[in-house]
């Protein structure tokens, strides 16, 4: 099952991308709605016959609008760790956005004018269907409502400030999520999944979820170990080798260019960067 949530004159609407290209309208204001309204969301969200839309034309809004937690893996790919020439980490690196940093699939990227840095990265995220805390890998598993693409821009400068990186992380409207969230029962656990960035049709970055050091699975019960997840929490999960960072010499983000995200069975993110008053 495929599930997005659109922007409409009345506000926006959770939406069943069926296989035609349709999108049938669900009883939910945005897909994060959806998932806290209770247990029975899949049988509920499959099940709806509600009116129908074209997806072409239809303005996508963040699959998950407002997540109550947006919680950031760094140094989670093993060719990304070997570019950076960091040490391999023990434990997941985490760290933290606000949701608005958050933009649809087809929104623009606001670069802010106070960076001079700013950087791609390509990643999975997984979102979380259910309330889970102190899971082991198999309830983990079971608590994850599905997966989309996110691209976690990054102003580099700022992350670089400090040891802490949420102030190089979280600038507004630079984390374009989705276009769709894809359940398990379309595309598995997604531990082996093509996931590519280009920049003004150059491609930046190309790898895969293989690589990953800690699977979707075992980030969600690592992190319910830490704090309860809620429906609708979204967990980015690190992106593969390729970033502007560490090419030499750095490449950053203009205004103007237009960054292309995209992973296998999901779905293509395209945005196009414009500048910040500040």
């Amino acid at each position: 099952m495929r599930l997005l949530t659109f922007r409409s004159e009345s506000g926006t609407r959770a939406g069943r991308l069926d296989g035609d290209g349709t999108v049938t309208t669900l009883d939910a204001p945005d897909v994060g709605a959806l998932l806290a309204s209770g247990a029975d969301w899949r049988e509920r969200a499959a099940a709806a016959a509600g009116p129908r839309v074209a997806l072409d034309g239809l303005d996508l809004a963040p699959v998950v609008p407002s997540p109550s937690k947006i919680i950031c893996v760094g140094l989670n790919y093993k060719l990304h760790i070997a570019e950076t020439g960091l040490a391999t980490p023990e434990y997941p690196t985490l760290f933290a956005k606000f949701a608005r940093a958050l933009v649809g699939a087809g929104d623009p990227i606001v670069l802010p004018a106070a960076s001079r840095e700013m950087d791609w990265e390509v990643e999975l995220a997984v979102v979380v269907g259910r309330t889970v805390g102190g899971a082991d890998a198999a309830d983990a598993r079971e608590a994850i409502a599905g997966y989309t693409a996110a691209n976690d821009i990054s102003a580099r400068d700022f992350q670089r400030r400090t040891a802490q990186w949420l102030q190089g992380k979280t600038f507004d409207s630079t984390t374009p999520l989705g276009p769709v969230l894809v359940t398990g029962d379309e595309i598995g656990d997604a531990t082996d999944l093509e996931l590519t960035c280009a920049v003004d049709g150059e491609e930046m970055q190309r790898g895969r979820t293989s690589d990953m050091l800690f699977a979707p699975a075992e980030l969600i019960s690592y992190l319910s170990r830490i704090v309860t997840l809620d429906p609708g929490d979204v967990v980015l999960t690190g992106t593969p080798s390729g970033i502007g960072d560490s090419r030499t010499p750095p490449v950053r983000l203009r205004p103007g260019q237009i960054v292309t995200t995209a992973i296998e069975g999901i779905g293509t993110l395209t945005n196009v960067c414009t500048g910040s008053a500040w």
